[in-house]
């Protein structure tokens, strides 16, 4: 198996049934007991109203007829068109009661995956991949649905028409009724046979499917490496082996049912026909009529009838809790990065002080199984105002710096102080919120562009929008588009060059006028007339505010007030560009890597 299937292989899963797993599923119906005791009544009137046509035709054959009795005939008749109409209103009711039912548990079962997902920390997207979470929120919820509409309280009504039934046939006649429940250890036999591998059938579609939507996720998000490097053929035979993978799967199950189903039929018709056979036998010895036959013929139809819906239901039951398994297990993750139990209010207004004490960081283990520190007892100090650069080479924990202080992770040993008071007390939107961060890497949403500055926010309004884009020089390009800032963007902004997109991203930044601002490689993607830009609007905005810039060209960098190099995860040297220069250290050594080629 290959490494990118195997990383979206699911795991293990538990027993077909697990109550446990049940009764969780069973708080999302809660909110809405009254429509489920309203199903509940109309699942148990159409039970009673099925057992009522069978009784009508044994009193037409063994009444109305042989005392050609007329008007009886004509009440039954009518009788039993009203049974036909009422249970036709009653299925209705069934349907849209359950359906809805379904519906909703879906919504807020998608709803509550939706918000988990948004508060996971960044630790958990690193190593799950995103097609197998779309699976979660798309396929296995949508199973769940079927669950609760076609299942948890349709199940009753299929229980309640077999009493009824049950009760109807022992009480018209019990040694037939004995006679055509003889075929029920049949019965039982095959359905226990056939479950153990529907299940795995069942579970099998799922990973395919999972595998699937991973692999066309990653290679459309991918679709430009794919096409410059003219792998299409090459990632079209694997999706055709995924595919495949699929198809069998889904083939396996359907042979299944096609031979589970046929066996239940033959099952009906053994009954019928020992109820023909035992009950013609004793009609001419006179104990049973003929119409209490004709009854019993179709009281058999209708009690076979739900015994295959119950073990199609007890075949979506096992996919729901595969499915149930799957979602709670997301839905269960522990956040690492989560507010604290009394969370500190940080001091207003804003100061912009940043603090890294003892700060230890290591994204997972090394080959001895020990800590890969990725940043080594920093101690570093950005005071209110001033602006701080951090350079080093490819690797070397800046970024990581950020993702610490923005609390996308949380260090392993030390702590971070914003304003005197360590980010690990604070709510993390207190935190987020004073600083601005512009990526190298710029994700725009596919909705307009004055979205993609306020994000939403109501209290950024279209004057702070427009401000914000021409203090960074981003609105003369806005206004050339088609509908200036009500221009709809592409995925991820397609619509627009890099440098636009990065353009937009600080007008971003801006709108939310933070505390401190972090750019990491903000300007290593544009060109020299748009660095020039950009540089120009920072100047004046980052004055009296905090900022912290990554950056691997040392030009952007030179005019810092301060400049922190970092090698290993150790900070190694800080001071100015002029004082780094003179120390002949790492500085040094980067700069003369960077400039020397254009001294020669």
């Amino acid at each position: 198996m290959s490494g990118d299937v195997a990383f979206q292989e699911e795991e293990a899963l538990g027993k077909a049934y697990d109550a446990r797993l049940m009764r969780r599923l069973l708080r999302y119906l809660r909110p809405y007991w009254k429509q489920v005791a309203l199903a509940l009544l109309v699942l148990l009137l159409a039970a009673g109203a099925n057992v009522i046509g069978p009784w009508i035709t044994q009193r037409v054959i063994d009444e109305a007829i042989p005392s050609r009795d007329s008007d009886l005939l004509a009440l039954l008749a009518l009788a039993f068109l009203g049974t036909v109409a009422v249970g036709f209103a009653l299925e209705y009711a069934e349907a849209l009661v359950t359906t809805w039912l379904g519906q909703s548990v879906m919504y807020d079962l998608r709803k509550e995956i939706f918000d988990k997902l948004q508060r996971a920390d960044l630790k958990f997207y690193d190593r799950t991949p995103i097609g197998r979470l779309m699976t979660r929120i798309t396929n296995d919820v949508e199973t769940l649905n079927e669950l609760f509409s076609s299942g948890v309280v349709t199940v009753f009504g299929d229980l309640f028409t077999l009493a009824f039934i049950v009760v109807a046939m022992l009480g018209m006649n019990w040694q037939l009724a004995l006679v055509t429940f003889s075929v029920l250890p049949l019965v039982f036999i095959t359905v226990f046979v056939f479950r153990a591998k529907i299940r795995d059938a069942y579970r099998e579609i799922r990973v395919r499917i999972a595998r699937v939507n991973a692999f066309m996720h990653e290679r459309f998000t991918g679709i430009r490496v794919v096409q410059l490097f003219n792998r299409e053929d090459a990632e079209a035979a694997k999706l055709a082996q995924l595919n495949d993978e699929h198809l069998q799967a889904n083939l396996r199950s359907i042979k299944y049912y096609a031979l589970f189903f046929p066996l239940m039929e033959f099952f009906t018709a053994l009954a019928l026909a020992l109820i023909v056979w035992f009950g013609g036998v004793r009609s001419l010895d006179g104990a049973i009529t003929v119409g209490v036959i004709a009854a019993f013929l179709q009281y058999a139809r209708r009690f076979f009838q739900p015994i295959q819906d119950l073990s199609e239901k007890y075949n979506l039951l096992q996919s729901a809790m595969a499915s149930s398994e799957r979602v709670f297990k997301l839905l269960d993750h522990e956040i690492a990065v989560v507010d604290p139990p009394s969370p500190r209010s940080l001091p207003e207004p804003p100061v912009g002080h940043i603090q890294f004490d003892h700060v230890w960081f290591a994204y997972g283990t090394d080959a001895a199984g020990g800590p890969d520190w990725v940043l080594r007892d920093v101690n570093l100090e950005v005071r209110p105002g001033e602006k701080v650069a951090i350079v080093g080479h490819t690797g070397a924990g800046k970024t990581t710096l950020i993702n610490l202080l923005m609390r996308f992770y949380d260090p392993s040993r030390g702590r971070i102080l914003l304003d005197g008071v360590p980010i690990h007390e604070a709510r993390i939107h207190d935190v987020r919120s004073r600083i601005g961060l512009v990526l190298q890497d710029v994700f725009l949403f596919s909705q307009d562009v004055g979205y993609n500055i306020r994000l939403g926010e109501s209290v950024i309004d279209d004057d702070r929008v427009r401000t914000a884009a021409e203090r960074v020089g981003a609105a003369p390009f806005i206004d050339r588009l088609p509908q200036g800032y009500d221009q709809p963007l592409g995925e991820r902004g397609s619509t627009l060059s890099v440098g636009e997109r990065q353009l937009v991203s600080f007008a971003r930044a801006l709108a939310f006028d933070p505390a401190i601002l972090v750019l990491d490689e903000a300007t290593s993607s544009v060109d020299s007339e748009i660095e020039a830009k950009i540089e120009a609007a920072t100047d004046e905005l980052l004055e009296g505010r905090t900022s912290l810039v990554i950056a691997h060209r040392l030009s952007t960098v030179q005019n810092a007030d301060r400049i922190v190099v970092l090698h290993h995860g150790e900070v190694r040297e800080q001071g100015t560009h002029e004082e780094l220069l003179a120390a002949g250290g790492l500085y040094a050594r980067l700069h003369e890597l960077q400039f020397a080629p254009a001294a020669e």
